[in-house]
């Protein structure tokens, strides 16, 4: 077992086989005072320093301005949040750094330098970094004096990291690691003043051909240190504001104290890392879309057609509801699976394991639902600022109107910290390996569904009581549905299946509604468990929403795995299985969601 207490127990990925009850399950409604002080700090720091300066802070021609509101940042203490206090910062848990991220998701630019420092380029040294590093370079880093960048990517190694070539040779006298090589696309290169370089270090043999590591190390590489050069900032689509540069090290030599963690272990880092970066970019993603349905709420408030404000017609109320409750449904998952990392922290350190590698263990227990996070969110944001444009009409288009900044900002989040494409094919490929290990037991279950699709369906009436009886079963049989294809996928190509991308995809597409779906339900749940129903009736028409188009999704998904590999009977058996898993009772949808909008038309901005 990974943990005793029972809010800890579940693992990674288990929630495809089983179900949580709704009091194990944190939601945002639960964060404390102190929390909302923090998160009300970020907003206010965004209303003063950045939303005001935006247009300012794209059209930049150097990085000293977003270096010096970095710095204002930093003095608010905004940087210094996952730094533990030893070392100069707050030390906070993991879901309050989720929820700075999420404020801060709104601040564009702004934000991808923040996170960037905030997360890649220092969170590897507060996890592999030993004392006398994070002693070095900790206190500087939270208080902002110092700024970080993250060096992985190269012109040939982007998904494929491990496969770059910047080499690291120690010197004959042993001192120091002599790097060389290329590193590009990096986010706050031209002002940092510390690099997180990969590279594989290489090693002469005598009467011999050197011999390079397979694996990446990491290095901590000043500024100062000679041998480093850069081009001028990229042109690109969005994020305009964001210091991304190419960066070059040529013979730049870097004491070998430096090298952090073990030789050979820079590739684990780099994965573990992004683990990290990957859910909070999905919840900052989530802040971001908030902002944007705040803007075209009002905007459709004020707009006059026909003598009438467009917040009154069908058509645009169905947009605003869509935008909010893909919103709300993603921000529930995004802290359910941060309250999960947070538990199996605490549960560790418990057992006695130091805080930095339970904070690791955690967060690769949970690198399935990372992955998800990270698709989710920003998918939604790419789905609001879209809307949003459509919202604003012929605005929308202008580079006056907000929605312009939002729209170009929010494609490269599709991107960032392993494409979606690369993260849903890793949802798959680690439920699977960890059901080959024995780790998750999805074998089980999958032959059991088989079985079930074989049967006669069970048509007598539930018996239970309680909340959303209906539903739970429904998302009960969409758990179903994904077992029922990957484990019939698996059979069909055994090793191969990591050829079937495709395949993959589609079965990641399922879990991924069924985790968001359940998510949303379980937080309506908890909040009518608070509150009571009526109190929360808006939210319980947008989980509802929710899992029907979920189901719709999952069934699409099937539907596109099942026809890729089956044939004949086996097609047929397992079409009706998808379909008798995909059914929902219907309800008025279009009712729902305009009340939904009614309710944010009413505020003049998001009020979920």
């Amino acid at each position: 077992m990974i943990a005793t207490e029972p809010k800890a127990s579940i693992t990674g990925g288990e929630f495809l086989i089983k179900e949580t009850p709704a009091s194990q399950v944190f939601i945002p409604e639960e964060f404390s005072e102190e929390q909302m002080m923090i998160a009300a700090t970020c907003r206010e720091f965004l209303e003063r320093e950045i939303w005001p300066r935006l247009d300012e802070i794209d059209k930049a021609k150097s990085p000293e301005l977003i270096s010096s509101l970095m710095d204002k940042a930093g003095e608010l203490g905004l940087l210094g949040t996952s730094v533990p206090e030893q070392y100069g910062g707050f030390g906070t848990n993991f879901n309050t750094s989720m929820l700075v991220a999420e404020v801060t998701g709104a601040g564009h630019s702004f934000s991808v330098a923040l996170s960037a420092h905030t997360g890649i380029g220092t969170l590897p040294i507060v996890y592999y970094g030993n004392d006398e590093q994070k002693s070095k370079y900790l206190p500087q880093l939270a208080s902002g004096e110092w700024k970080a960048a993250y060096c992985l990517t190269e012109p040939d190694s982007g998904s494929d990291a491990n496969s770059g070539k910047t080499k690291a040779v120690l010197t004959e006298d042993g001192k120091h690691y002599v790097l060389n090589g290329q590193k590009m696309w990096i986010t706050n290169g031209g002002f940092a003043d510390i690099y997180i370089v990969f590279a594989k270090i290489e090693e002469a043999r005598d009467g011999g051909p050197s011999q390079t590591d397979k694996n990446l190390s990491a290095f901590i590489v000043e500024r100062g240190y000679e041998g480093i050069t850069m081009n001028e900032p990229e042109h690109k689509m969005g994020i305009k504001g964001s210091d991304t540069r190419q960066i070059f090290f040529n013979d730049c030599k870097v004491p070998v104290e430096n090298l952090l963690s073990e030789r050979g272990n820079g590739f684990k880092i780099a994965v573990n890392i992004l683990n990290i970066g990957r859910i909070k970019l999905g919840i900052a993603a989530i802040g971001g879309s908030k902002e944007v349905i705040n803007h075209a709420v009002n905007y459709a408030n004020e707009r006059m057609q026909f003598k009438t404000p467009i917040a009154q017609f069908g058509a645009i109320k169905h947009k605003l509801a869509e935008m909010a409750l893909k919103v709300y449904a993603s921000e529930t998952a995004s802290y359910r699976a941060g309250q999960n990392i947070d538990d199996l922290i605490e549960d560790l350190k418990e057992q006695g394991m130091e805080d930095s590698e339970a904070k690791l263990k955690a967060l690769e227990q949970f690198a399935i639902e990372c992955a998800i996070m990270k698709v989710h969110g920003s998918e939604v944001l790419d789905y609001v600022v879209d809307e949003g444009v459509q919202v604003y009409g012929g605005m929308g288009y202008s580079a006056d109107a907000p929605m312009d900044r939002a729209y170009r900002d929010a494609r490269i989040n599709r991107i960032f910290e392993g494409t979606n494409e690369i993260n849903r094919m890793l949802v798959v490929d680690m439920l699977l390996k960890r059901a080959m290990k024995g780790e998750l037991d999805l074998m089980g279950p999958a032959m059991a569904v088989s079985k079930e699709i074989m049967s006669i369906p069970d048509f007598s009436s539930d018996e239970e009581e309680g909340l959303f009886v209906a539903e739970k079963k429904v998302v009960r049989n969409l758990k179903k549905a994904a077992l029922m294809v990957s484990g019939a996928a698996v059979q069909k190509f055994m090793m191969n299946l990591s050829n079937e991308q495709e395949i993959l995809m589609n079965v990641a597409d399922m879990a991924i509604e069924i985790y968001v779906a359940e998510s949303v339900l379980l937080r309506v749940e908890k909040l009518i468990g608070i509150k009571g129903e009526e109190a929360v009736a808006l939210q319980k028409q947008m989980a509802l929403v929710y899992l029907h188009e979920a189901v719709e999704k999952v069934n699409s998904a099937g539907r596109s795995a099942i026809t890729s590999f089956a044939e004949g009977d086996e097609l047929r058996g397992m079409l009706m299985g998808l379909k008798r898993f995909t059914k929902i009772e219907p309800m008025n949808l279009k009712d729902a969601r305009r009340q939904i909008a009614d309710a944010m038309i009413a505020e003049g901005k998001y009020i979920f």
